[in-house]
């Protein structure tokens, strides 16, 4: 029969072993790779730093997820992202090929349908947003921006951005 509470203290004693290791190097490895690292600026950092999530999770918990098993996938992930980003920094094709460009939605108070059935966004979620920022309805939202990590973000009907058109801002 499994063991549901409890199995033996050399499983326990390997698991706070595995944790304390992989937490530190998790910190030191962020630490040489930079904020990119753990940030969501665009979709491959997300998967990133889901990815780390569930290497931690392996390493510490299963029996045959040895610790520098875990170690190396991790510092090849974060490797592979650091060469990524530099990549898209220097070349525009890289840039292309691998980052969303944000998508207008709303446009002085208008969905914008087409943009919207592209992106798969209802005007629900449109709404919400819109809520969120602090505004009434559409009518109050000069732009709302699907933003390359996902987010939406609402420029409201203001004076300040009279001026200003939609190029400026995406």
């Amino acid at each position: 029969m499994e063991t549901v509470f409890f199995s033996s203290w050399t499983s326990i004693a390997r698991i706070a072993l595995s944790a304390a290791v992989l937490y530190l190097l998790i910190i030191c490895l962020v630490r040489i790779s930079g904020k990119r690292s753990t940030s969501q600026l665009n979709n491959f950092d997300w998967i990133v730093t889901v990815a780390m999530g569930s290497i931690v999770g392996s390493g510490i918990m299963l029996e045959d997820v040895a610790i520098a098993d875990a170690a190396v996938a991790i510092s090849l992930l974060l490797f592979m992202q650091w060469v990524l980003t530099k990549l898209i920094y220097h070349f525009r094709i890289a840039s292309q090929v691998v980052k969303a460009e944000p998508t207008m939605l709303v446009e002085r108070g208008e969905y914008i349908e087409a943009a919207m059935r592209r992106e798969r966004i209802t005007k629900d979620e449109v709404r919400a947003a819109i809520r969120q920022s602090g505004q009434a309805s559409v009518a109050d939202a000069r732009w709302v921006i699907l933003e390359t990590d996902g987010s939406l973000a609402v420029i409201p009907m203001s004076k300040e951005h009279s001026s200003e058109s939609a190029i400026d801002v995406l």
